[in-house]
């Protein structure tokens, strides 16, 4: 999915999600000069903050 919906749709702002991709934390892919992030990875991002700690 696209930058803008994957922040979207967790709740973090473009700059923040761009950060989570640095980090290695969200898993994502260049089709041409398009960043597209992978819904596994946002789930896998979102099952690890539900997990206790």
């Amino acid at each position: 999915m696209k930058v803008n919906e994957a922040a979207h749709m967790i709740g973090v702002g473009r700059t923040k999600l761009y950060e989570l991709i640095a980090s290695g934390e969200i898993e994502a892919i260049k089709l041409g000069k398009s960043t597209r992030i992978t819904t596994a990875s946002l789930h896998g991002l979102v099952m690890r903050q539900r997990e206790p700690k």
